[in-house]
């Protein structure tokens, strides 16, 4: 007869408990560190595109992002550059939400799994939160403006309602997300058509002249690589909206062959599908800010959604009060659907960032507001006056990042130059895997020294392309040298439960029922140190099953599974 396991040297306390509890509400939590199991993936289809096509189609930022391309740029070279943005997206998107809906995991499991490694994910959660609270604040912002136009409410005091109003939105996670996505969409449907039939009833002939815009250089009548990649360096940016949407789609029931039709354009609809509203919400952008530069709205305001809608929404209503109404209605509806979805992509990018850092999770909720505040402090900073400048400079990185993930899913993995699958698990990955690492910093250098003008004038026009291009060949590159090597620490092995399983990161170490190993079955690896195997590392968020709120069993052996099992090659527990 076998010995009963040794208890573990660190003992969970009642407060700890407590507090594990609190973390383990998925309804506020929701698998904020870990993919999403399958008895939580029930929702329809559908219902699971419309939440994340929701969000990503109502953004007036898309809006402010073509009226400023059409005043830097001109139309001619705008419009291309907007295309080209749409079709980018539209093909770097698909592997990315197929792979998120296929394995259940969000942006930060995705790209741990897809040449990063445990640490190397670190930095790209730093990037995705960054992207959250910068478009949180823009959006913010834009609801600010709205809020000063309809009820007289200053700015500063806009920035903070705006901020307040989302968070009790985000706490309960993507169940009141869908929700309010759902009962939202037919209003502002209604709202984003209206404007825009009336106006080309009215006035057909505004295509022609928008047409004709040269920019505010006068330089845009014909095609100019400088002035299109300026265009196209502000419109790339938003490449990063990806990750938001993989965070939905993670909640998308498996593919089966009943369903493989309708799953494959779901995740059409849901990823990368909010491309093409979002390019006519681009163009549409451009043509309500030459219809403001054409009835005097200084420059300045004529990229706020703002005016542009209230241009628009004159041609509706012939009493300005009912426009300026209608306006405020259209903006505070679209701006409240996407930050929602700002702020949860934030809280959970936070999340996977600070957990890693401080081997501890006060819980999702806590990164809500966090995310919230930076956002709050930008806005007070007037972030929306620098649009340009900032979505310029950050689509350097954010599409190095972005390309990167997309050339191990489309490149590496078919060629055999990394491990089919998304391997997520802690226990058989590396800290750092120098092809993702390695490839989006290197493609970063390049990409950043280009748009400084360190390159030549033609790389600084094309900064983005020199990202992406970098990207695509440095990735494989860097798998065919290392021979794959560091995506893997140790080969996966099946964890056969017995009839009854001890997790080794549980506080009381008592053998759990068979209901428990099947529970746990898909989220859990062989524990690499203590008794030579016969333990198991599970990632429930149960207070009872985990250690220290962690899926890992480092409060148990200290991190002794780096050099038990791999020999010092870089592992460490969490």
């Amino acid at each position: 007869m076998s010995k009963p396991p040794p208890s573990p040297p660190q003992q969970v306390i009642q407060l700890r408990r407590d507090y594990n509890s609190w973390v383990a509400r998925e309804s506020l939590e929701d698998y904020a560190l870990r993919f999403t199991p399958r008895r939580f993936r029930q929702w329809s289809l559908w219902r699971v595109a419309n939440t994340a096509l929701g969000g990503a189609a109502s953004f007036l930022v898309l809006e402010a992002v073509g009226a400023t391309m059409l005043v830097q740029a001109g139309f001619f070279n705008a419009f291309l550059a907007i295309l080209l943005t749409g079709l980018v997206i539209l093909l770097a998107g698909l592997p990315i939400s197929v792979y998120a809906a296929r394995y259940g995991v969000d942006m930060d499991l995705l790209t741990r799994g897809a040449g990063f490694g445990y640490i190397g994910s670190t930095v790209t959660s730093l990037i995705y939160a960054s992207f959250t609270f910068i478009f949180f604040a823009l959006e913010a912002a834009i609801m600010a403006y709205a809020l000063e136009l309809g009820f007289g409410i200053p700015p500063v005091a806009g920035y903070l309602l705006c901020a307040l109003l989302v968070l009790p939105l985000v706490t309960h996670g993507v169940t009141a997300i869908s929700r309010l996505q759902s009962w939202t969409q037919p209003l502002w449907l209604l709202l984003l058509v209206l404007p825009y039939a009336c106006l080309l009833w009215q006035e057909p002939e505004a295509l022609q002249g928008l047409w004709h815009y040269p920019g505010a250089q006068g330089t845009g009548m014909q095609f100019d690589l400088r002035s299109f990649g300026a265009a196209f360096a502000v419109g790339i940016a938003l490449i990063t909206q990806m990750g938001e949407q993989a965070d939905y789609l993670r909640f998308m029931p498996p593919r089966t062959a009943g369903n493989a039709r309708s799953w494959w354009l779901a995740c059409l609809l849901g990823g990368p599908g909010w491309v093409l509203p979002g390019v006519a919400k681009m163009l549409g952008g451009a043509l309500l800010a030459w219809l403001a530069l054409r009835n005097a709205v200084p420059l300045a305001k004529a990229v706020d959604p703002n005016q542009m809608y209230l241009i628009a929404y004159s041609h509706v209503f012939s009493d300005g009060k009912l426009a300026i109404a209608a306006t405020t209605l259209f903006v505070i509806v679209s701006q409240l659907k996407i930050n929602v979805t700002n702020a949860y992509a934030g809280s959970l990018a936070w999340s996977n960032f600070f957990s890693r850092l401080t081997h501890s999770h006060p819980g999702r909720v806590v990164w809500v507001v966090f995310n919230t505040v930076i956002a709050l402090l930008l806005m007070e900073l007037e972030v929306f006056q620098a649009l340009g400048q900032v979505l310029a400079l950050y689509s350097n990185i954010a599409i190095s990042w972005i390309m990167t993930v997309v050339a191990d899913l489309l490149i590496n993995k078919p060629l055999g130059l990394s491990p089919h699958g998304i391997e997520f698990r802690r226990a058989y990955l590396f800290d750092i895997n120098p092809v993702g690492l390695g490839t989006m910093t290197l493609a970063s250098l390049l990409a950043v020294a280009a748009h400084l003008g360190a390159l030549g004038e033609v790389a600084q026009a094309l900064s983005p392309l020199v990202a992406m291009c970098a990207a695509l060949l440095l990735s494989p590159l860097f798998a065919w040298l290392s021979g794959g090597r560091y995506y893997l620490a140790r080969a996966p092995r099946p964890v056969r439960m017995p009839i009854t399983a001890a997790c080794c990161a549980s506080a009381s170490m008592k053998p759990r029922t068979s209901w428990f190993a099947r529970r746990i079955r898909g989220i859990s690896a062989r524990c690499a140190a203590r008794w030579t195997y016969a333990a198991v590392i599970c990632a429930s968020r149960r207070p009872r099953w985990r250690h220290n709120g962690r899926a890992c069993c480092s409060g148990c052996c200290h991190g002794a599974c780096s050099p038990i099992c791999n020999a010092g090659w870089g592992i460490t527990c969490c």
